[in-house]
């Protein structure tokens, strides 16, 4: 079991620590940021923008080349917060681990618990840009596609794990992203991160261990889903305080296995459409063949 989360009094008697990096991962720049804080654009410098899906984890070269423009070296110790208090921030802690640096923590409770305390801020973020010597190793075990979550329907070799609402995984409640059906994929199981977070906090490890137990229990590796791989992101990291599991996070998550299986079930249909046509033909004489339809292979 691990230890992914500092507190805020903890930074503030750590902060002026020279192989400390501060990075707020919040979704756009904030007017106030903790002293030392560098900003972390995870939309635009940190995913894979030329992704149809939003937040696609990026590139190795990608990840390396930003983080070193931060100023983060191997050797860096990254406390990560945002705006919310946790929300954008487990998934940058996750982020940092699959790409091979373990000393990267979340600051429970963000930025939120940092003014709650009364401690020091500041109006702009660092302009400290020593250019750094981040080493990227991708871990890619940690990182699941598309193609292995249809496999695992009928292999069943891990547990997937939705972190989205219970409205959005029975289907009763829409989804943010137009056009996108909700529901849920075969075999995983509801746990809304909402459930683990308290005023913007992680609850106790106690609580956190309750609730774990009360919705499942398995010794198989836990793979995370939600909306685009950012909430699923804070169950994980819950996941990792209690148990020993192997965990990944299913990237493209419930916004890519939706818009796939539509365009699935849309090339079934066109092919019914033709194999109806081709039997009235072949009625005639004319034989039908599949090969003049490379999508029948999908």
């Amino acid at each position: 079991m691990k230890h992914p989360l500092k507190s805020v009094t903890w930074l503030r008697e750590n902060i002026e620590n020279s192989k400390l990096i501060i990075l707020d991962v919040s979704s756009s720049k904030q007017n106030i940021v903790i002293p030392r804080a560098k900003y972390f654009d995870l939309s635009n410098k940190f995913s894979d923008t030329s992704s149809s899906f939003p937040n696609t984890f990026p590139l190795v070269e990608q990840f390396e080349s930003e983080s070193r423009n931060l100023g983060i070296n191997s050797t860096s110790q990254i406390i990560i917060y945002d705006s919310k208090g946790i929300y954008f921030s487990p998934r940058v802690w996750w982020m940092y681990k699959t790409m091979g640096h373990e000393n990267v923590f979340v600051l429970n409770g963000g930025l939120p618990e940092w003014i709650n305390h009364d401690f020091e801020t500041d109006s702009e973020y660092s302009t400290l840009n020593n250019h750094g010597t981040f080493k990227a190793i991708l871990h890619s075990t940690k990182l699941y596609s598309y193609k292995d979550i249809i496999r695992n329907i009928n292999t069943k070799k891990f547990q997937l794990i939705d972190a989205r609402s219970e409205g959005r995984f029975s289907g009763k409640s829409p989804e943010p992203r137009e056009g996108l059906k909700s529901g849920n994929i075969p075999n995983s199981i509801n746990l809304p991160y909402e459930r683990l977070l308290s005023n913007g906090k992680y609850k106790s490890k106690k609580e956190i261990e309750l609730i774990f137990n009360t919705t499942f229990k398995s010794n198989k590796p836990l793979v995370f889903s939600c909306g685009s791989g950012v909430t699923a992101c804070i169950v994980l990291l819950a996941s990792e305080m209690i148990l020993d599991n192997e965990t990944g996070v299913y990237d493209g998550s419930w916004t890519e296995y939706a818009s796939l299986t539509k365009t699935f079930i849309k090339k079934v249909e066109l092919i019914k459409r033709i194999i109806n046509r081709q039997t009235t033909s072949c009625s005639n004489g004319s034989p039908f063949h599949f090969s003049r339809y490379p999508f029948w292979h999908y």
